[in-house]
């Protein structure tokens, strides 16, 4: 072998990193020789700018991770209507109180349960009676309690109350019990609960006397003209009982709506009246209510 070929083989071997060394050690050939022995990388130290990039990408990620942590937190404990964009204006309902079934004397069933083949509401009905939503202003003469034959045909134009009046003296009529409110948008609303002896003679008067069926019954007092509302009526369902619901037309200063309910012995009228136009929301709601008070 001769020198050249001695010194090119040298210079190969410094050239070709050792397979024992680590793949991000420093190349070979920076590394100065020795004569003690083959070539050693020394511990690579990061440099200072590694170490200020990794501090700052390290509070970054901190601070971004505390602003999260707080913004999670602040909007599960704010109310939904506190969060901007997720606030949701009123649809029109009104808002009611909780709302429970009254108690019923002992060993009595409710309507419309198998041991009640008659459907018979044993609970007081001034109990069944649908309380006046938060912020009404009460009807004093329509508190709550029993009501008078006479008060309650009164919503009838003159005309119609001699006959209901007759209709219900053939019916067998128990009891009325009514509530009323105004709520401050100007709606008027009037709930009667009117309970028979029986089924038969509840169905007869709501069949016969007021033809909840149809649009030829008695008007109530100020209505000229009506049609039926099927979509409300199609709406609201309750197992067991009827619902017929009207609205005024045309429009006259005032309009209304009314619906009734028969559920078992009881007949309920609902009604609504607002200057300019009812409204159809918090009519449903209402209706919905009683109605499943009564079912």
């Amino acid at each position: 072998m001769t020198t050249e070929q001695t010194e090119t083989e040298t210079e190969a071997d410094a050239r070709i990193p050792s397979q024992t060394e680590p793949q991000d050690a420093i190349p070979a050939q920076q590394v100065p020789l020795t004569h003690a022995g083959p070539p050693v990388a020394p511990a690579r130290r990061p440099s200072r700018r590694v170490l200020w990039a990794v501090a700052r990408w390290t509070a970054a990620v901190l601070v971004c991770g505390g602003l999260g942590a707080g913004s999670a937190l602040g909007i599960t404990s704010m109310e939904r209507t506190d969060v901007p964009g997720l606030a949701t204006e009123s649809d029109g309902r009104w808002e009611y109180p909780k709302l429970s079934l009254p108690a019923l004397p002992a060993d009595a069933p409710r309507p419309f349960t198998q041991d009640n083949v008659g459907e018979i509401h044993h609970a007081d009905l001034r109990k069944l009676l649908l309380p006046a939503p938060v912020g009404a202003t009460p009807d004093p003469k329509l508190n709550g309690g029993w009501v008078t034959v006479d008060q309650y045909l009164s919503l009838y134009r003159q005309d119609d109350r001699a006959e209901l009046k007759e209709a219900l003296t053939e019916s067998a009529l128990r009891h009325i019990a009514a509530r009323g409110w105004t709520t401050p948008d100007g709606t008027t609303t009037k709930v009667y609960l009117l309970r028979f002896n029986s089924v038969a003679f509840a169905e007869a008067f709501k069949d016969d006397a007021v033809q909840a069926g149809s649009v030829d019954g008695p008007l109530l007092d100020g209505v000229e003209g009506i049609t039926m509302d099927s979509e409300i009526a199609t709406a609201v369902r309750v197992s067991y009982t009827a619902l017929y619901t009207f609205v005024e037309l045309p429009k006259n200063a005032d309009q209304t709506r009314w619906a009734y309910i028969q559920a078992g012995d009881t007949l309920a009228l609902i009604t609504q009246s607002r200057k300019g136009e009812a409204l159809e929301v918090p009519f449903q709601q209402t209706v919905t209510l009683q109605n499943q008070l009564l079912g």
